[in-house]
């Protein structure tokens, strides 16, 4: 088992490699926009996955994710000669494509943090001329105020408090 920092070392060779040998190496039109975004190494430096995005040709265009699938699985042969020459280790790593999903979810995020912004704004604008309900001191007792600016209360005869006055003060 080596240390991660070589494995960390091998994977960065293995994207610049890969990165370079698709763009100025290998003709195959169907790879002319992919991009290697990371490459993670195991452990034992054996199996390489290489993450991968595809764009479309114009910003309206949709990527063709299969043609770019099949492009790279018929380059991996050459792929993994260039990556064993370039590293010189002991053992070439297995290469494995995958296609890396971080922009599509990117945007989609990117989409909903505009819908909440807006939600927001809309929340904002009808709170601009809302009233709270009810009256505007729900504590307010309707009564009438004492000397010491306090309600006095009405203590009738028959109320819970009524019978405080017959007992004896100590």
């Amino acid at each position: 088992m080596s240390d991660p920092a070589r494995a960390r070392r091998l994977a960065k060779r293995i994207s610049t490699i890969v990165a370079s040998t698709i763009e100025y190496e290998i003709k195959d039109p169907r790879l002319a926009f992919v991009t290697v975004t990371d490459t993670k190494v195991t452990g034992d430096l054996h199996d390489a996955t290489v993450y991968y995005t595809v764009r479309g040709q114009t910003l309206d265009e949709e990527p063709d994710y299969a043609g770019a699938a099949a492009a790279l699985e018929s380059a991996k042969g050459v792929l993994r000669s260039k990556v064993g020459a370039g590293t010189g280790v002991r053992y070439t790593p297995t290469l494995a494509f995958v296609l890396d999903k971080v922009p599509e979810v990117a945007a989609h995020m990117e989409e909903l943090l505009a819908r909440a912004r807006a939600a927001d704004a809309d929340l904002a604008r009808v709170r601009e001329g809302a009233k709270p309900a009810g009256d505007p001191d729900p504590y307010r007792v309707s009564g009438v105020e004492d000397s010491n600016g306090g309600l006095a209360q009405d203590l009738e005869k028959g109320s819970e408090d009524s019978g405080d006055r017959d007992r004896p003060e100590d």
